[in-house]
């Protein structure tokens, strides 16, 4: 492991999301005309509308202004009928509904344009499937269902060929050409696969399991319960386990043998020396190094007095879901869900800034230009800039239905929504 962790932090260093199979091929630079083409385009952010089946493109800069809407689940009727024919797929469909959904359908999770701009690829729980969508028609190029039941968190190659997303019911990851759907390879994971990274080189994927989230035995005794929670890196080109990190081990050897090990939204520092990463339950974050193997650094952020202390009500076991890191290394921000709350914390001496008033934020992402830092209010339909440099609110946008993933992404210049 040694020798993994040298080339690792000296070949690149180290981004998180989710990955599997491809071939080597899969991987090389763009070519001139297609890199030419991409500067063409129009650089957005995608919100994704979860309970709506919407996602809303928005300004990736600036004021943030929306600029068009697409609809995600334009086979809605199609999949429906689908689900009804089938007695197991129905089971799971309203398992999901009342589960993790919240009493509501989970119609997107992620998404991810295409590098030519001209598509997006959805991630959709309840339909346990990866669409990708056609940004001019509105209809679907291809769907992929996923084995098992529900699809979850995605992640996308550096070169924008491949996607990762977690199939959270059968702890796999596939891997796709993000053009044609095909899938290049998969690999097995802990129990529920989560959040996905690839490094920037995209040599690695890192995947956090987070075991089961929707039971009601959320005391620190019971931990034990939830499940194989571990992140799984695996080689981007073979896809296949070259290591295994238990942050169980990290966390008793510092004391809180009572924290959970259910590692959460995650984000490397530039270098990829550092990994900084939320857990169940925990209104903070955690600094873990990579070539030590320890965590190094542990932050409790403030409790909102008017936040329950009863773990039972936490969405998902989430206290904190969400963190992002300034292009520079400086800035973190942190979403505090279930406190209301969004801070920009620098990064040198873990103090946080001011606590900027959020609904239930699900989500933090960085902007176009790196200055701010993009966060979703699940719990008020909107999303929400805060600037790096400061750590005050910049401007809200509307938008649909509980938005919870933000992502950067393009598309062509003067797109103003699908015609479908």
């Amino acid at each position: 492991m040694a020798a993994f962790r040298t080339r690792h932090l000296c070949s690149v260093a180290a981004a998180l999301v989710l990955t599997v199979t491809a071939p080597a091929t899969a991987a090389t630079a763009a070519t001139a005309p297609e890199a030419a083409s991409a500067a063409a385009l129009r650089e957005v952010m995608f919100v994704g509308n979860n309970w709506e089946g919407t996602a809303d493109v928005i300004g990736s800069t600036g004021d943030f202004a929306k600029i068009g809407r697409i609809n995600v689940i334009p086979d809605k009727d199609a999949r429906m009928a689908e689900i009804n024919a089938n007695p197991i797929k129905w089971i799971y469909f309203q398992a999901i509904r009342n589960g993790v959904g919240e009493g509501h359908d989970q119609f997107v999770d992620d998404m991810y344009t295409t590098p030519d701009g001209t598509s997006v690829v959805v991630s959709r729980p309840s339909f346990a499937d990866v669409v990708s969508i056609d940004l001019a028609t509105g209809n679907i190029n291809w769907r992929f269902p996923v084995s098992g039941y529900r699809s979850d968190h995605m992640a996308v190659s550096p070169d924008g060929t491949r996607v990762a997303v977690s199939a959270s019911i059968s702890n796999t990851v596939h891997v796709l050409d993000i053009g044609t759907g095909r899938q290049l390879g998969s690999f097995k994971t802990g129990d529920k696969p989560h959040e996905n990274i690839f490094t920037k080189d995209g040599a690695y994927i890192y995947n956090m399991s987070i075991g089961d989230v929707n039971t009601s035995q959320d005391a620190p005794w019971q931990d034990f319960t939830k499940g194989d929670r571990r992140i799984t890196v695996v080689d981007a080109t073979t896809y296949r386990q070259v290591r295994v990190i238990d942050m169980r081990a990290k966390l008793d050897a510092i004391g809180l043998t009572d924290y959970s090990d259910a590692v959460r939204p995650a984000v490397f520092s530039p270098d990829e020396s550092k990994l900084y990463f939320q857990v169940s339950f925990f209104n903070g974050f955690f600094e873990y190094d990579l070539a030590t193997d320890r965590i190094t650094r542990t932050k409790t952020l403030p409790k909102n007095p008017a936040t329950s202390d009863d773990r039972t009500t936490f969405v998902n076991d989430s206290r904190h879901h969400g963190i992002s890191m300034k292009p520079d290394g400086t800035k973190l921000c942190v979403a505090g869900t279930m406190d209301d709350y969004a801070t920009v914390v620098d990064r040198a001496t873990l103090q946080e800034g001011p606590l900027i008033t959020a609904s239930k934020p699900y989500w933090a992402t960085v902007s176009g230009d790196g200055q701010s830092c993009v966060i979703s209010e699940s719990g008020a339909d909107q999303v929400t800039a805060i600037d790096f440099a400061t750590g005050r609110k910049i401007v809200s946008v509307p938008v649909g239905d509980h938005p919870q993933r933000v992502r950067l992404g393009h598309v062509a210049p003067g797109w103003t929504g699908t015609t479908g």
